[in-house]
C-alpha cells in the first residue's frame, strides 16, 4: 500500500472521530459504566436431584459436579445453597418404585414431597418449585400415561391435576410443568384455584424442544423412555412460529412464567417471547450445554469459568429474567468476588 493512500485512510479515520465507539471502552470503570446487561444471583434457579433413600451422594457421571442426594444427605448442599444466597431451587424426584401412570408423583408422603416440607421447615428462605412431570416415575420413562405406544394427552392432564395438588399440600411455592401436554397450564390452574392454592404460581416450560442437548439429565433422573422418543409431544428444533404458538397458549391459560427449553441453541426464540409477552421470562441452561462446557475446560480447550459466564449473559441479554442452571452455585461464587 502506498504511503498516499496510507495517509488517506488516516484523514478519514480523523475525520470520522466522532464515531469513536472504543472510547467507551477505554477503561474497566466506563465499560462497567455503560454496560447493558449485567448478571445478578437473583437471576438463578439451581436444579437439585432427590432420589428415594438413604446415605446417597451419588455424581453423576456426566455433569461433573451435580449430584443425587437423599433427604439425609442433601443438607449439606442445601447450606451452600443458601450460604451463597441463591433465591430458589428446582426440585427432580428420583422414587424408588416406579409404575405405568407414574403414581408416586401425587403420594403425599413421596420423595418430592417429602423434600419440598424438608426444605420450607429448615431453609424457610428458599423459593422452592417442583418440576411437574412423570418420566422419572414412570417403568416406561415417558411423560404420562400410554395409550397405543404414544402418550394420550387428556389421559395424562388428569394426573398432572392430582400431581400439582400433591404439591401444593406439601408445601411448594410454585409449580414448572415440563411433560408438553396440551392444556396443562389450564388444567393446573384450575385444580389449584379449586383446592384452596389460587396463589399458587406456575412457570410454564412453554417453549420445550426434543433436544438432544437433554442426554445428560436423562443419565441424573433415570428418566430415558424405555420405546420411542418424545418427538410427538416436545417441539421439532426446526419449529420458530411454533413455539410463539405455545408461548401464547400458555399466557392465555393463566402461565405466570413462560420458559424457554433448552436456552443457547434458542435465543432467537427467548427474544421473540421478551418482544410479546408482559410476563417474566425463563430459560433452562440445560445439562448437555453444562456438560459441553464442562468437557471442553477439562480438556484445557477453553476457559471454563468464562464460557459460563458468557454463556449466561447471552441468555440474559436474549432477555431471560430468570435462568436455570446447574452453574448457578459457580456463577454465585464469580459474581461474590467480582
Amino acid at each position: 500500500m502506498s504511503e498516499k493512500l496510507s495517509k488517506r485512510i488516516i484523514e478519514i479515520a480523523k475525520a470520522k472521530s466522532m464515531n469513536r465507539t472504543r472510547r467507551l471502552r477505554k477503561s474497566e470503570g466506563i465499560r462497567r459504566l455503560v454496560r447493558e446487561n449485567q448478571l445478578t444471583i437473583d437471576d438463578f434457579i439451581y436444579p437439585l436431584f432427590v432420589e428415594e433413600g438413604k446415605n446417597i451422594e451419588k455424581e453423576i457421571v456426566s455433569m461433573p459436579g451435580i449430584k443425587r442426594y437423599s433427604l439425609d444427605k442433601i443438607d449439606k448442599e442445601l447450606d451452600e445453597v443458601v450460604a451463597l444466597n441463591l433465591p430458589a431451587v428446582l426440585l427432580f424426584g428420583i422414587p424408588s418404585e416406579k409404575d405405568e401412570v407414574g403414581s408416586e408423583t401425587w403420594n403425599d408422603n413421596g420423595v418430592i414431597q417429602q423434600a419440598i416440607r424438608h426444605i420450607k421447615t429448615k431453609y424457610p428462605s428458599l423459593y422452592v418449585i417442583t418440576d411437574v412431570c412423570f418420566c422419572e416415575y414412570t417403568s416406561h420413562g415417558h411423560c404420562g400415561i400410554i395409550h397405543e405406544n404414544d402418550v394420550h394427552n387428556d389421559d395424562t392432564l388428569v394426573n398432572i391435576a392430582k400431581q400439582v395438588v400433591s404439591h401444593a399440600k406439601a408445601g411448594v411455592d410454585m409449580v414448572a410443568p415440563s411433560g408438553m401436554m396440551d392444556g396443562t397450564i389450564a388444567t393446573i390452574r384450575e385444580a389449584l384455584d379449586h383446592t384452596g392454592y389460587g396463589d399458587l404460581p406456575i412457570m410454564g416450560y412453554s417453549v420445550k424442544y426434543a433436544s438432544a442437548f437433554y442426554g445428560p439429565f436423562r443419565d441424573a433422573a433415570d428418566s430415558s423412555p424405555s420405546f420411542g422418543d418424545r418427538n410427538t409431544y416436545q417441539m421439532d428444533p426446526a419449529n420458530r412460529d411454533e413455539g410463539m404458538r405455545e408461548a401464547t397458549f400458555d399466557d392465555e391459560e393463566g402461565a405466570d412464567i413462560l420458559m424457554v427449553k433448552p436456552a443457547l441453541s434458542y435465543l432467537d426464540i427467548i427474544r421473540d417471547l421478551k418482544n410479546t409477552y408482559d410476563r417474566p421470562i425463563a430459560c433452562y441452561n440445560v445439562s448437555g450445554e453444562y456438560a459441553m462446557v464442562k468437557a471442553a475446560a477439562e480438556k484445557g480447550w477453553i476457559d471454563g469459568e468464562r464460557v459460563m459466564m458468557e454463556s449466561l449473559l447471552s441468555m440474559k441479554r436474549a432477555g431471560a429474567d430468570i435462568i436455570i442452571t446447574y452453574f448457578a452455585k459457580e456463577v454465585a461464587k464469580v459474581l461474590s468476588r467480582n
